[in-house]
Parts: structure tokens; C-alpha cells; sequence
């Protein structure tokens, strides 16, 4: 399920900030890069399933493996766990409202702070 509308879509942050800032609401990058993409993922266990808090973006200059990048986030999307295969972003599933919410309230947060941290044109 992808979020529309957040704000923090076509923000750029140094990559490092950005780190800082997905870290302090729970979603971490860990080994989700390479040299131009990086995602960072934030893990819920609920009733039904586990589900992933996911926020992409790419590297619009420099380098992520070297730490020294800015990117720019993009849409970000609520991903559900199936094992083996792996994640699901389909419009077909059916979300959990308490969930959908609370990443709601986390990308809201995120989008707040961004407003200190962005990059401007």
C-alpha cells in the first residue's frame, strides 16, 4: 500500500541527516542500499502478520555506501510479510486500520522534521 500525499516525497536530505532521522522513528537502513538506492524499514508484528514500514530514495549526488550522498525520498509504502516469498505492497490486501494510522502518524512526524532538515531548491 503506498502513501500518497505525505510531503516527504522529492525531499532531499543528506544521507546521513536522513539516517538520523528514520533511526529516531524506528525504521532502519541496515543493509537495504546499494550506491544509488537506499531503504529504510520499520518492522511491526500484529495479529495477522508482520508488516514493514517501508521509505525509499534515491542518491541524487555522492556516494550512500561512503556516507557522503543526498538523496531524495520517495513515495513510501506499507509492505506485508509472506513467507518464503517476501513482501507485498498490492492495493488488494487488507490492511489493518490501527496500523495504516500509525505509520500515518510516523510519516506525519517525519514529514515535520523535514521541514528543519531538507535540502531547499
Amino acid at each position: 500500500m503506498y502513501f500518497e500525499n505525505t510531503g516527504i516525497e522529492d525531499q532531499k536530505v543528506d544521507i546521513v541527516v536522513a539516517d538520523d532521522l528514520m533511526r529516531s522513528y524506528g525504521l532502519i537502513r541496515a543493509a537495504g542500499w546499494d550506491f544509488e538506492r537506499v531503504t529504510w524499514d520499520r518492522k511491526f508484528v500484529v495479529a495477522d502478520g508482520t508488516y514493514y514500514l517501508r521509505v525509499f530514495a534515491v542518491a541524487t549526488e555522492g556516494d550512500i555506501g561512503a556516507n557522503d550522498a543526498v538523496v531524495k525520498l520517495l513515495k513510501p509504502v506499507l509492505a506485508k510479510h509472506y513467507f518464503p516469498h517476501g513482501l507485498e505492497y498490492s492495493d488488494a490486501e487488507i490492511w489493518p486500520t490501527q496500523l495504516v494510522d500509525r505509520c500515518k502518524t510516523i510519516l506525519d512526524s517525519i514529514h515535520l522534521d523535514l521541514n528543519t532538515f531538507a535540502i531547499k531548491a
